[in-house]
Parts: structure tokens; sequence; C-alpha cells
């Protein structure tokens, strides 16, 4: 139960987190965002794994573990997604991000024994098909950002790939958590390595594009400028901010930290299907906000999660 709960938690916090980065993402572009959201959560983790001593339990192995699990379930994740985002629009991306649940089922059973009992295999079934039908049918398919950008395989491939990102950075993890390291900790190597690497692509990108700027040259004053448009990208405002520090603490400081919970006392699979609720959980935080009800056809979608859900829960 406590798992479960936790995986509910983390979907309730990725739903929220995510109204709140649609400005700030719309204003600095994904990158910019996911560094500057990475570093702030970073930093308030360190800090609060170091005063509740919660390095104790995690070893050189295991640190190196979680490192590898954040560097393919947050950079290679989040990059992968946020490509397709662009080149397939929100509605398609949603729908085949939705198969990292069964993936990371498939994998936990495969690397890691973990089977499946009959009924919770038909859980996470619903669970899958009712946030794809959830989005799918959701109102609104003819707007501009659901035109498809480019090459369709491409996007689709690229969605896949955040989705097996997004599964094999749990399963990576699963261990490390299921012999006791403490979630925050835990979260925090995960973070911090994801944010070091957004970094490191950020002062790559500036770099190249401060020296074909320059005819290959970077002064002092030109480093010092990018050196400055890595802390604080332009355009970024105290509104902007505070908008980020919320998206980052709630989305990704609480909501991973109670993922890590999850896959420390739960099934892997169970876990990331549960955790996986967050279009659903989306719905009426949208119609409250924008006072837009979603069309049927979504909240039939939902109840089609739900009844996965219960399926679930009660095994």
């Amino acid at each position: 139960m406590i798992a479960n709960m936790a995986a509910l938690g983390a979907a309730l916090c990725w739903a929220a987190g995510g109204l709140i980065a649609i400005g700030p993402v719309r204003v600095l572009g994904s990158i910019a965002f996911n560094r500057v959201r990475l570093t702030i959560v970073a930093t308030a983790l360190l800090i609060a794994t170091t005063l509740m001593g919660g390095w104790q339990t995690l070893d050189t192995g295991s640190a190196l573990t979680l490192a590898l699990s954040g560097l393919l379930g947050i950079v290679v994740g989040d990059m992968a997604l946020f490509w397709s985002l662009s080149r397939l629009g929100p509605r398609r991306n949603v729908v085949i991000y939705a198969a990292n649940a069964p993936l990371t089922a498939l994998l936990a059973y495969a690397l890691l024994g973990e089977a499946l009992g009959p009924w919770t295999v038909l859980g996470v079934a619903l669970v899958t098909l009712g946030v794809m039908l959830a989005v799918a049918l959701r109102s609104g398919s003819t707007h501009s950002w659901e035109a498809i950008q480019g090459s369709l395989l491409a996007g689709v491939s690229v969605c896949l790939l955040a989705a097996v990102g997004q599964a094999a950075g749990s399963i990576i993890a699963k261990p490390v958590m299921a012999a006791g390291a403490d979630p925050i900790a835990s979260a925090a190597v995960r973070v911090t390595t994801a944010a070091l690497m957004f970094t490191a692509i950020g002062a790559l990108s500036a770099i190249r594009g401060g020296g074909a700027a320059a005819g290959g040259g970077v002064s002092g004053g030109m480093f010092g400028g990018m050196l400055g448009g890595l802390l604080l990208p332009r355009g970024l405002t105290p509104k902007l901010m505070l908008q980020i520090a919320g998206n980052g603490l709630l989305g990704v400081g609480l909501g991973m930290t109670l993922l890590l919970v999850g896959l420390a006392h739960g099934n892997a699979g169970v876990v990331a299907t549960l955790s996986a609720l967050s279009p659903v959980l989306i719905l009426p935080m949208m119609w409250l906000l924008t006072g837009q009800r979603p069309a049927l056809g979504a909240w039939a979608g939902a109840a089609v999660a739900v009844a996965g859900v219960a399926l679930i829960v009660n095994r």
C-alpha cells in the first residue's frame, strides 16, 4: 500500500507541476528550463540530505548506479521527450510515452524477476489504455500545436526512446532502493547528475554559438556573457524563477522522491503504471483553471484508468 500511495502521489505532483511549467517552458525553452529547475532542486536535495544524514545509506557503487539511473531516466528521457514533443505535439507525445509503464513492467520481469499476477497485469493494461484514451480523446485536437513537424517515424521513435529511458532509469534504481537507500539522498544523486549534464549541454551550445558569432574566438567578455546566460537565461524574471522553483520542488523534488519510495517498497511495473496517471489527474485541474470541460471521451479514458487502479490496489 505504501508503494501504491507513493506512486499515486508522484503522479499528482507531476500533474500539478506540469501546469506550473507551461509558462516558463514557453519563455525559456526546454533545455534552459530544465537546467534552471534541476539546479534549484539539486541544491535543495543536497542540503536536505546533508542535514538529515542520508548520505550514510549510500556507498560508492550505489551512488554510481543512481547517477546512471538519472542519466538515462532524466537526461536521455527528458531530452528525447521534449524533442519528440516539438515534432508530434503534446497529445500524440503523451499517448506514445505512456508505453513507459508496460515497458517498465516487462523489464522488471525480465531483469529483476518481478512477476505480476493476472489481475494486476489486467490493471496495468487498463491504466495504460485509460491514459492513452484520456489524452487521445481530449478536446482541442485541431490546435496548431498538434501539427506534425518533420518525420512522423522519427518523432515516434524518439518518443519511444524517452519511454525506454524512463523505464530503464526506474529499473536501474530499483535494487538500490530495495536495499534501503534513503529516497531523498537517492533523488539528490539522480537530480544532481541530470543538472550537471544539462549545464554541460548548455555550456557546449553557448560555446558553439559564441564561437560561430566571433569567428571561432571566445574572449573573456564573451565567456562571461555565456556564463551569465547559463546561470540566468535570457527572459528569466523573478516571477518565472518562482514558477520554476515551484515546478521543480513539487514535480522533481517531491515527485521523484515519492517515486523512489514506491520503488523501494513495491513492484517496479506497478509503481511506474500508477505514477503514469498524471495525464488523467491533470484533467480536473485544467477544468478548474481554464473553465473548459474536457471531452466526454477523455472522461471515459479516465474511468478506464481508474478501473485499472482499483484492480491494482486491491490485489
